[in-house]
């Protein structure tokens, strides 16, 4: 299951239950196991790198339980291969984000041209206020 370029997570890692789905499907719904659940152990994989790891850990924290698994649910479709194909996606999506790292912002200083636009709506700004205070003289 590749996550990114470089990154393939064995699917052995990835623990699965299926349970009773609630929702749309009849009496059908009683008799098959047809919602997903998803276990991937962050902290005890193999597939990842050191880094990786903390960099998910620490983006996914709210969705990482004490031991470092996170768990996925998919009960959507009345059918079996369809959440499961939905809870392995969202673990992939969920992994993928976590592990883009942020563009480097770039310092730049603003022009002269732009500073001074900048000083001259500064100046026009003023005069109309100082316009709309004065008050007229009455002679």
């Amino acid at each position: 299951m590749p996550i990114m370029n470089e990154v393939k997570i064995d699917r052995s890692e990835i623990k699965e239950d299926f349970v009773c789905s609630s929702g749309p499907g009849g009496q059908n719904v009683n008799k098959t196991s047809t919602a997903v659940k998803l276990c991937f152990n962050v902290v005890k994989s193999g597939s990842l790198t050191e880094g990786q790891k903390q960099r998910i850990l620490s983006k996914c924290a709210s969705k990482i339980n004490s031991e470092g698994e996170i768990f996925v649910d998919s009960r959507v479709h009345r059918e079996q291969y369809l959440n499961r194909k939905d809870a392995f996606d969202k673990l992939m999506d969920m992994i993928n984000k976590a592990l883009v790292k942020p563009k480097r912002r770039v310092k730049t200083k603003p022009t002269r041209g732009s500073q001074a636009r900048r000083l001259d709506s500064k100046t026009k700004h003023s005069s109309m206020k100082k316009l709309r205070t004065e008050k007229p003289s009455h002679d």
